[in-house]
């Protein structure tokens, strides 16, 4: 029997099994998997709010709102866990709990923002709070069919034995439906508009009809079934929503972090997993943290000012972005003892975020000769954060 050709009931026992298997994951096995999705990386956190989980909750959803928001935002001595729970979003907690009740309503959810403003992991650690599953997923791109959102088929098996439920292949979305999961749709707005509207009659009648079997064609939602999609603010206009399609999502908005200490804690964060991840120790100079932030601030201030969008840096100059940067740094000093620290900073930046030749890098220039090399003078590290700049820079000419 082909893996793919199977009942709906043995569908249900091998995802059971696969559950089953996953959370079994030793150890040992996990040092060799490049990235856990969020419910197994958590598994602990996750079980433990649960046994402590006394609050009302949707039906089919493991952890209440309550506990969830506890989940992506983190605990404190007010909630009286006899534990700790680390802060995984560091985002606007209203933000957080308004995402969290549009999940627990008919409508689906639509995170919109800037790149790197944290949407995906969000909307993963909603799933893997909510259903224990945040690998039910349609990635959006323009060659994404409709297919791919509501089924397909085993050529080879309907050859053989002909269009049934045992020869349909069920999309990430269907299988939400039909096991009362949180589906999720990465970059919904990179899809053509007749792809995008296939959404329209899953979030508003809750079933997919399936036209090609004349018995059990209907694949129904049960309930825990909501959809929670991402969107790309600076893909407005690629691909604009039908209004019909609007009014199926509520909308929260995800900003640029410019609080100076909480992108701190989210770039340190970050680079401390990363590191821990490459069975790497290293601290992140307090110095170079803050040459980083100071040069984005700026940077967001000179591109901000700037009118034509021709010479805007390409670059969201997200917070994703700088953890990137600062991560190429620290391991070029790591694997390159001869490199320090402001140079490497330095090489990595301009490397980073020079991506059209010669519009970036001209506006990179302006900056340095400006703004840089005024903070060239406060110290020695910003001295030699600038003259590596400019090094870098004639080597791209």
């Amino acid at each position: 029997m082909s893996a793919i050709s199977i009942t709906k009931k043995e569908v249900d026992t091998k995802n059971k099994t696969k559950s089953t298997k996953k959370q079994k994951i030793t150890k040992k096995e996990s040092e060799v998997i490049l990235r856990l999705p969020a419910e197994q990386r958590y598994k602990e956190e996750l079980e433990y709010l649960h046994t402590k989980d006394n609050y009302p909750k949707p039906k089919n959803w493991f952890l209440s709102p309550h506990m969830l928001k506890i989940f992506i935002v983190g605990s404190n001595k007010e909630d009286k866990l006899g534990r700790n729970i680390e802060k995984k979003f560091f985002g606007n907690t209203n933000l957080v709990e308004r995402a969290i009740v549009t999940l627990s309503s008919d409508r689906g959810l639509l995170l919109i923002g800037d790149p790197g403003t944290g949407k995906s992991w969000l909307a993963e650690l909603l799933a893997a709070g909510i259903s224990r599953n945040s690998t039910l997923v349609v990635q959006g791109t323009a060659a994404t069919t409709e297919d791919q959102i509501k089924y397909s088929w085993n050529i080879a098996s309907v050859i053989a034995r002909g269009q049934s439920r045992e020869t349909l292949i069920p999309s990430p979305i269907m299988q939400s439906m039909e096991f009362g999961k949180l589906g999720r749709f990465e970059e919904l707005t990179r899809c053509t508009s007749d792809v995008q509207d296939s959404l329209i009659s899953i979030l508003s009648e809750k079933y997919i009809s399936i036209p090609e079997l004349d018995d059990d064609n209907i694949a129904y939602a049960k309930e825990g079934f909501n959809v929670v999609a991402t969107a790309n603010s600076r893909d407005k206009g690629v691909n604009e929503l039908s209004s019909a399609l609007k009014r199926r999502f509520n909308f929260v908005t995800i900003p640029i972090v410019k609080d100076t200490e909480t992108e701190k804690k989210i770039i340190t964060f970050r680079i401390q997993d990363l590191m821990k991840k490459k069975g790497l120790t290293s601290k992140i100079p307090t110095s170079l943290l803050d040459i980083l932030l100071e040069t984005f601030s700026e940077l967001r201030i000179a591109n901000s000012a700037t009118r034509s969008d021709s010479v805007k840096l390409e670059s969201a100059l997200s917070t994703a972005e700088q953890i990137s940067i600062l991560e190429d740094a620290i391991l070029q000093t790591i694997f390159f003892k001869g490199k320090g620290s402001e140079e490497a900073l330095a090489q990595s930046l301009i490397g980073g975020l020079t991506r059209r030749l010669p519009e970036d890098l001209a506006m990179i220039n302006k900056f340095w000769h400006s703004v840089i090399q005024n903070n060239s003078k406060k110290s020695p590290k910003w001295n030699s954060f600038y003259s590596e700049g400019q090094k870098t820079m004639k080597s791209f000419q």
